[in-house]
């Protein structure tokens, strides 16, 4: 699973966070304990414990025979389990069936016995079995899902979804389901746990305009006379439960192949022609895991398809993925920003969480570790190692601002509840252990380990204690010591490290000494490091093991080195403190075989405040990453020279990423040189990214509005974020409230890094309008505050956006002295801190509640 966490942090070697999750990050408590010599024997107590689930009944098949309700949002079920005990004898078997109206249970035709509580199913078989029995259990229901809660990571624990069931909203009619945790046994009866397994048989019976998808091959489809049509889906392959799906709506379904496995995606019609490219590379990437693992893909088919509402970033549900919809986008607006990260993650799910899963919540990061990971391992294929190490950067990053709030084990077992799970822990922290582990063992250790992990846990549950027993198999060495530090205990190391030369001895001297703190995480970690030494114009690299909190590490060297860098390969996961002069730094730069060697240097240069930097930027300009590229033209001033002016126009025109493209029209909006139109229309005309087409726009606009508008009006209506959020940023700034239809229509168009600027220009331009076309706007942003099935950055920025119109009126109210004013603005300011009370009261999510709090209108006077 992947969801969106909003955050950005930094470190010793820092970078701008390019990717963004959501996710919640819950405030540190800490409290000191008794010391034991004071305690009574009632202040001892166990240590919580999340255990695995204990199995009694083996849960081997599920047929479902579904319909739906829809004006009543039910699930008309009939399910036939077929279940044996798992080792000891038994009488009586329990369910997991949240919230429904049991209609009977049988078995051969028999009514059985039962009790149910609204959670629990618990029924008597009538006589005892034992493991070599199969038994089957018909039970005939109705579900009706609703939510009880939610979490950061995954908003609704509702399990099944209507969304816009009675067809009276602008959004398609749709079914979808959301499994994971242990949420799908509130659309059907089942053993909800991560360590069951079973094969199934769901037959949907839809309206015969409905596509349906589930997981596995679409066995038959039968139309019938009454205009439904029933699908049947049939998945030979045991999963877990909560990986079972299913899918209804109207979707245009375009169809891809990768050897013998046919691949679909599902998508609305409108981008029926962008399937491939909003779902770029799944084939490659089949082959590329498939190869690399040593595992082919191991399912029947592959199928990914986009919902309305969804209430999480994606799910990996076996062979049939689901995604948000921040993902359906035309092809112009993936043009440098794609899906792969979140494609690749899902995709490599179907071996890490899918073919092997976790035994347990507690180890959760056995799926979403190597999700995360499999992202760094795709970019790393595709677009190179620098590509790859700047998202591996960005993910660290995340943790560490994460455990700055709040630490704990990698595998967990003491979490107080399920949904916890699912934090930077888990995910960033998962996938930069791997790649410590990776760059231990090396390459070819890493992936024959895995194939062999994968191969003996086949279709079944896993604990982290099954991946070190894999590595020890291939690699012949003891792996307690990593899998202990980085798996068992908490946190990270903070190092200090001091370069040195020692002119009598002629010795490199590093020394490194272990900050973090001991009543928190292991006092010492013990870590391989690679560091590399600069003499004489040449790199050496020495291989030293960290194993004291203070050492010291001495190398013979003919004169002082240039440079020395402690972690040369950039592979530990902590803080790592040092000082460096602005000369070494532009050594680092300039000769350091590490792209974060070059990004460093620059971020360095930069906060030393250093005039060296400019020194450094025309080698910036020619970076072969992209990034780089982009850092050194935000560094140019707002008053662009003439040299500066080329090399801007140059990078417009010529080079290969949009991103850098549009960041050199930004700089050059702060020009204004009339030459600089006839570039801004070749860009509007001939380029290809919405992004670029964007500032293009922007820069004209400036420059030349009478024509700039002719474009405008052309593109006003484009469904392409980046060109309606342009278009905003010239209405908005413009301050005529004519244009607050173009804000009201667009307002679901635009999310992420997006929303913010629109919303707030919309709230801008809503304040030079009459008071009743501001509330008027207003209650509309309310709307979209409250839905907690809108995307959390448009919710947040929704509500920013409320609170700032409130303030702005109560300002207003605050000064004037017009009695009749005043108080028709207080009635206003009435209405909307009323509203920001409901929308504070709604929201589910812990992260926006915590910004919420920090939202004040202001007193009134």
């Amino acid at each position: 699973m992947l969801f969106i966490l909003l955050n950005s942090c930094g470190t010793s070697r820092p970078v701008e966070v390019v990717d963004i999750e959501f996710r919640d990050l819950d405030t540190l408590m800490v409290q000191a304990d008794k010391p034991n010599a004071l305690k009574t024997p009632e202040d001892f107590t166990l240590d919580p414990y999340q255990a695995s689930n204990a199995r009694e009944n083996d849960l081997l098949h599920t047929a479902l025979d579904l319909r739906f309700d829809w004006s009543k949002e039910k699930v008309i079920g009939k399910a036939d389990l077929t279940i044996k005990p798992y080792f000891q004898p038994v009488t009586s078997l329990q369910l997991d069936a949240k919230d429904f109206e049991i209609q009977a249970v049988e078995m051969a035709g028999e009514k059985l016995e039962y009790k149910y509580d609204g959670s629990i199913l618990k029924i008597d078989l009538g006589r005892p079995f034992t493991r070599k029995q199969k038994y089957t259990i018909n039970i005939s229901y109705t579900a009706r899902p609703a939510a009880s809660g939610g979490s950061a990571a995954i908003t609704s624990n509702q399990g099944l979804f209507f969304i816009n069931a009675n067809g009276e909203e602008d959004k398609p009619q749709q079914i979808w389901t959301q499994g994971e945790t242990e949420w799908n046994s509130r659309w059907f009866p089942t053993i909800d746990k991560p360590n069951e397994r079973f094969t199934q048989e769901f037959k949907l019976t839809v309206a015969q305009r409905f596509s349906t998808l589930s997981n596995g091959i679409l066995t038959s489809s039968l139309e019938h006379t009454d205009g439904t049509r029933t699908d049947t889906w049939v998945m030979d392959q045991a999963h877990a439960p909560y990986l079972a799906m299913i899918a209804v709506g109207e979707f245009a379904i375009v169809r891809d192949q990768w050897q013998d496995i046919p691949i679909s995606y599902y998508v609305e019609p409108e981008y029926e022609a962008s399937a491939t490219a909003i779902f770029n590379h799944t084939p490659e990437m089949l082959e590329f895991f498939s190869d690399r693992l040593g595992v082919k893909y191991p399912w029947s088919k592959y199928a990914q398809i986009i919902v309305r509402d969804y209430v999480s970033g994606a799910m990996e549900n076996t062979t049939a993925v689901v995604f948000g919809d921040f993902v359906q986008k035309h092809k112009n607006e993936l043009i440098d920003n794609d899906n792969d990260k979140i494609v690749a993650h899902e995709l490599i799910h179907h071996w890490f969480g899918d073919f092997v899963t976790c035994e347990s919540w507690a180890n959760l990061t056995m799926n979403e570790g190597f999700a995360n990971y499999g992202e760094y391992l795709w970019l790393e294929h595709k677009y190179g190692k620098e590509t790859a190490d700047f998202h591996l950067l960005t993910e660290r990053n995340t943790y560490l601002l994460s455990a700055g709030l709040d630490v704990h084990p990698l595998i967990h077992f003491e979490h107080e509840d399920k949904e916890d799970m699912f934090d930077a822990h888990s995910y960033n922290k998962g996938g930069a252990v791997l790649h410590m582990l990776r760059n231990y063992v090396g390459d070819e250790a890493f992936w024959e380990a895995l194939q062999l992990y994968l191969e003996e846990n086949a279709f079944s549950a896993v604990e982290a204690h099954d991946l070190r027993l894999a590595f020890e198999e291939v690699t012949g060495e003891d792996l307690n010591w990593f899998f202990d530090q980085w798996f068992f205990a908490q946190g990270h190391p903070e190092l200090t490290i001091q370069y040195d030369y020692d002119p009598q001895s002629k010795e490199a001297i590093v020394r490194v000494e272990q900050l973090q703190d001991p009543e928190r995480m292991p006092a010492i970690f013990q870590l391989p490091v690679a560091i590399d030494l600069f003499v004489e114009g040449k790199r050496q690299r020495a291989q030293v093991w960290l194993k004291q909190r203070v050492q010291s590490f001495r190398f013979p060297v003919a004169q002082k080195p240039d440079l020395s860098i402690f972690d040369a390969e950039y592979s530990i996961l902590g803080f790592l403190d040092f000082e460096r002069s602005a000369e070494e730094y532009i050594f680092q730069y300039k000769n350091g075989t590490h792209f974060l060697d070059r990004m460093e240097s620059l971020e360095a240069l930069q906060q030393l405040e250093s005039p060296m930097v400019a020194s450094i930027l025309p080698l910036a300009f020619e970076d072969d990453f992209w990034y780089i590229r982009k850092w050194a033209i935000e560094q140019l001033s707002e008053e662009v020279d003439e040299a500066s002016l080329g090399t801007l126009q140059t990078l417009v025109l010529n080079d290969p990423h949009s991103k850098v493209r549009a960041a050199a029209l930004e700089v050059l909006g702060n020009s204004n040189d009339p030459s600089l139109i006839s570039l801004a229309k070749t860009i509007i005309e001939e380029d290809s990214a919405s992004v670029v087409i964007g500032g293009a726009i922007q820069l004209l606009y400036k420059l030349d509005r009478e024509k700039a508008t002719e474009y405008i009006q052309v593109l006003e209506d484009t469904d392409s974020e980046s060109i309606i959020s342009a278009i905003g940023r010239i209405y908005g700034e413009s301050e005529e409230v004519r244009f607050l239809p173009f804000f009201a229509k667009n307002l679901k168009k635009v999310n992420t890094y997006a929303v913010a600027p629109f919303y707030r220009y919309y709230q801008e331009l809503a304040a030079f309008a009459s008071e009743e076309e501001g509330l008027k706007a207003m209650r509309g942003l309310k709307l979209i505050a409250q839905d907690q099935a809108e995307s959390p950055w448009r919710r947040l920025a929704a509500t920013s956006s409320i609170t700032d119109m409130a303030n702005e009126w109560q300002a207003r109210a605050n000064r004037s002295n017009n009695t009749s004013e005043k108080i028709d603005l207080n009635k206003k300011v009435d209405i909307l801190a009323k509203d920001l009370e409901t929308i504070k009261n709604t929201e589910k999510n812990d992260q926006l509640k915590s910004f919420y709090r920090q939202m004040v209108v202001i007193e009134r006077r």
